[in-house]
């Protein structure tokens, strides 16, 4: 009894060990910091799912439905002070990104519960939501990439989809 007690903790060791090590994942991790125009530092880490011949709407990302905005973890989005997000204020801090993916509209979701899995989302944490409009490009993104220019724009492309809000 002693030896398969000791050899079931020693596979739940290792197992976790494994999964420590987060750029072995099907979904990297990724982060990406930029100091806007306003002076805020923006930083955003998440994971990057692929595409592998899924659709986004469907098969991925379903529209209609809060989605994590990224894989394993919920995506960190933190600013170092107060900011306006398409004109409407969000204190400093650290937030759960999620979205509302849709055709003609994405609804940008600012949570409060930031450390947690990307699927324990809780609506009444949501500290802002803002509406855009996503784009369709010609060149086709397998990998979701976030990027944050200067301006205080902030792009999420993701196959032939980018969706960008700005940051003030």
């Amino acid at each position: 009894m002693k030896q398969l007690f000791f050899s079931l903790l020693t596979l739940i060791t290792v197992g976790a060990c494994g999964q420590s090590d987060k750029s072995k994942r099907p979904s990297p991790p990724a982060i990406v910091t930029e100091t806007v125009s306003s002076g805020a530092i923006v930083t955003i880490d998440y994971s990057q799912p692929s595409l592998k011949g899924r659709k986004i709407g469907t098969e991925l990302a379903p529209y209609g439905q809060v989605w994590r905005t990224g894989a394993n973890e919920a995506t960190v989005f933190e600013v170092s002070k107060d900011v306006k997000i398409e004109g409407q204020s969000l204190p400093a801090g650290k937030y759960g990104l999620y979205s509302i993916p849709g055709e003609t509209e994405w609804t940008i979701i600012f949570n409060k519960t930031w450390k947690q899995w990307g699927t324990q989302y809780k609506e009444a944490d949501d500290a802002l939501r803002v509406k855009v409009s996503p784009a369709k490009v010609d060149a086709l993104n397998e990998k979701m990439t976030f990027v944050i220019d200067k301006s205080g724009k902030i792009s999420l492309s993701w196959g032939d989809t980018v969706v960008a809000f700005m940051v003030k």
